[in-house]
């Protein structure tokens, strides 16, 4: 997907990756203590960098990694790390009418290295799919411009993490800098009342449904703002649907 020479031709390329460029000190960070929890939790290097390179799925890996240094069954391990990645599926469906002209492992591969950052930064610069070819090829070197820098950023910092697990405490906590990256440009995207109100009810509802097992409140957080928000667009008041929200004027 990074190597196609249609894409590293275009402006969208680079601009992708500036994008992606703006948050990837927190991605990096997060890898970072990824690969230094693999390590900590009892796995081998040679364990931790398999899992790395074939998983790459930071909360997916941090969800697995203590169950499986506490033995848990297989099943439960997967189904953790399922429940845990069922938000990709969401993201997935949206991205379909961008891709599905493409062959079916472009599709795959694009799927793959598809994180969160990259979806967002796509879809906040992309509300509609392209209608000519050069709109689709456009759209999708800046998200393969994107995908680069937040998959090298990612792969090699967790390389490094393994690397160093020994030496760098998990207590730092710098896989926090990842969540704020995340919830800054999640933040950016909250532009109308609906979306606002989206975020709104996803956030209580994974608190409150904070105790379910295997992470399954991010699932509950989901289901619960797609539920309101069509709800709301359907039958919700007008100022509700509305335009977007106004930005707000600065005064010198």
């Amino acid at each position: 997907m990074f190597l196609k020479a249609a894409y590293r031709r275009l402006p969208e390329f680079r601009e992708g990756m500036l994008d992606q460029g703006s948050v990837a000190t927190g991605i990096a960070a997060w890898g970072l203590m990824t690969g230094v929890a693999m390590v900590k939790a009892g796995m081998s290097p040679f364990e931790a960098v398999a899992m790395t390179l074939l998983v790459y799925a930071g909360s997916a890996q941090l969800t697995a990694v203590p169950l499986i240094a506490s033995g848990a069954p297989l099943w439960v391990i997967l189904a953790a790390a399922f429940c845990v990645n069922l938000r990709f599926v969401v993201f997935s469906a949206h991205l379909r009418p961008y891709l599905r002209h493409l062959p079916w492992r472009e599709r795959v591969i694009t799927g793959y290295v598809t994180g969160d950052l990259s979806y967002v930064f796509f879809a906040k610069r992309y509300p509609h799919p392209g209608q000519t070819a050069d709109e689709q090829l456009r759209q999708e070197a800046y998200l393969a411009g994107n995908c680069a820098i937040n998959y090298g950023f990612w792969m090699v910092a967790s390389l490094v993490g393994i690397a160093l697990a020994n030496v760098i405490p998990p207590e730092w906590g710098l896989g926090f800098a990842g969540i704020l990256a995340l919830l800054g440009v999640g933040c950016s995207l909250a532009t109308s009342r609906l979306r606002v109100l989206s975020a709104g009810v996803a956030g209580t509802a994974a608190v409150v449904a904070w105790a379910l097992p295997l992470k399954l409140n991010i699932l509950v957080a989901i289901a619960s703002a797609v539920a309101v928000c069509l709800v709301a667009e359907a039958h919700g008041p007008r100022w509700l649907r509305g335009a977007p929200i106004p930005p707000v004027k600065h005064h010198d």
